[in-house]
C-alpha cells in the first residue's frame, strides 16, 4: 500500500501533467494581401488582387484564402471573434479557436501596399518581439512574439526590398515559423537565422501560398510531428490541391536551414 507521502507525490505529478497538457497554445498568421499594383507579382484578376480589399483577396477572402478556408472549409476551426487592432495597416483581424484543443489562431490581413510592414512585423514576432494580447471570453491570449507558432503568408517581398531590423539575442528554443511565399528559404534565411526562430516549413521555388498548406502544416504541428513529417504533409496536400506531381511538391517544401 502506498504511503501518504507517496500518494501526495503521485497526486502532485498527475496535477502537473494535467496542467501542462491543458496549456493554451497560440498561433499568429501574418497575411500580406495580394496586390497587383504595389507588389512585383504576375497580375491576378482584379477582384482578387486588390490589396486594399480583404473581402475577396486571393490570400484572405477568396476560396483558399486564410479567412475563408479556416472559416468555411475545415471542421477543425471556428471563427470566434474579430478583434480590433491598433495597427492602421491591418485591414481585418480574425480569431479562430480549435474545435478540440485549447489552441487559438489569430490572423491579420495587411494592406497589400504595406507588405514591408507585414514582413517586418512577422520577423520581429519571430524574434519574440512585439508581443500582443487579445482578450476573448475574459481570458488574455498572447500573440506576436509570445506566440507558440508564427507564420507569414503572401508574396515574397524580400525579393524586392531589404529590411533593417534590430533583433534581440535569440532565445535557446526559438519560436516555430512557417513561411509560405516563393523561394522563402532563400530570401528569409538571413533574417530567420538572426531571429533565432525554428523554420518548421518554408519553400525552395515558386508556389501558391494558399491556406490548405498552412492548415495541413498546423495539423502536424499540433500532433508534435517533426519538421520532416510536416514537410511531407505539406507536399501531399499541395499536390492534392494544385494537381501537380508529388515529386514536384516534395521538392518545393523543406524544413530547417539545410
Amino acid at each position: 500500500m502506498l504511503s501518504l507521502r507517496s500518494l501526495t507525490l503521485l497526486f502532485s505529478l498527475c496535477f502537473v501533467c494535467v496542467f501542462a497538457s491543458a496549456e493554451t497554445k497560440t498561433i499568429h498568421v501574418f497575411v500580406a494581401l495580394c496586390d497587383n499594383v504595389h507588389q512585383g507579382i504576375v497580375p491576378v484578376p482584379e477582384k482578387i488582387g486588390n490589396g486594399k480589399d480583404p473581402r475577396l483577396n486571393l490570400y484572405w477572402g477568396a476560396g483558399y484564402g486564410v479567412k475563408s478556408f479556416f472559416k468555411l472549409k475545415t471542421d477543425d476551426w471556428e471563427l470566434v471573434s474579430s478583434p480590433e487592432s491598433d495597427n492602421p495597416y491591418i485591414l481585418e483581424r480574425v480569431l479562430f479557436k480549435h474545435a478540440t484543443q485549447d489552441v487559438y489562431l489569430l490572423a491579420d490581413a495587411y494592406d497589400g501596399e504595406r507588405i514591408k510592414d507585414c514582413v517586418e512585423d512577422f520577423l520581429l514576432a519571430s524574434n519574440t518581439q512585439n508581443t500582443e494580447t487579445v482578450t476573448f471570453n475574459g481570458s488574455s491570449l498572447s500573440f506576436g512574439g509570445s506566440s507558440d507558432l508564427v507564420s507569414y503568408i503572401g508574396h515574397d517581398g524580400l525579393m524586392e526590398f531589404n529590411v533593417d531590423l534590430e533583433y534581440i539575442d535569440p532565445v535557446s528554443n526559438g519560436i516555430d515559423v512557417i513561411i509560405l511565399a516563393c523561394y522563402s528559404r532563400d530570401y528569409f534565411s538571413p533574417e530567420i537565422e538572426q531571429t533565432g526562430a525554428n523554420p518548421l516549413l518554408w519553400t525552395t521555388h515558386l508556389m501558391a501560398p494558399e491556406a490548405y498548406t498552412l492548415k495541413s502544416a498546423i495539423d502536424g504541428w499540433l500532433l508534435g510531428e517533426s519538421g520532416k513529417q510536416i514537410d511531407e504533409r505539406a507536399a501531399i496536400t499541395y499536390q492534392k490541391y494544385q494537381k501537380c506531381s508529388l515529386k514536384g511538391a516534395h521538392n518545393l517544401f523543406t524544413t530547417g536551414f539545410k
